[in-house]
């Protein structure tokens, strides 16, 4: 798997990525801090990367409006590294199970010691 992290999350989440023997880029260590939303979405479609944030609002309206996406994560609530670390591990480990994320939505917040995960289409279909 192929990751984008966004700015608003911890580049030490590119670490986990690798430990996990996945791909990652954050977005501060590829020059591209403070692109708008925009920009990061077409960067991470095009290069076939699944996006990484907590900027839910925007990115699932971004994506909402692409025909065909490599996915979209999206990390609640907005809290701290070690936060960020725990459900970021476990999206790795939900991905495991998974065929791909191709044109889909997967949220992942806390609940109590564990992960909660919200998946769906997206953009949806009617």
């Amino acid at each position: 798997m192929r990751f984008l992290i966004d700015e608003c999350l911890s580049p030490v989440l590119v670490n986990e990525a690798h430990a996990a023997g996945s791909e990652a880029y954050h977005l501060a260590h590829i020059g591209r801090a403070g692109s708008s939303d925009s920009r990061i979405a077409a960067y991470a479609i095009a290069r076939d990367l699944i996006l990484v944030t907590n900027n839910a609002s925007d990115f699932r309206r971004l994506y909402a409006a692409k025909d065909l996406h490599p996915g979209l994560v999206i990390l609640i609530p907005n809290r701290g590294r070690e936060t960020q670390i725990r459900l970021f591990g476990a999206v790795l480990s939900r991905l495991l199970t998974m065929p791909d994320l191709v044109n889909r939505g997967l949220e992942v917040d806390l609940v109590d010691d564990g992960a909660n995960f919200i998946e769906y289409e997206l953009p949806r279909r009617t």
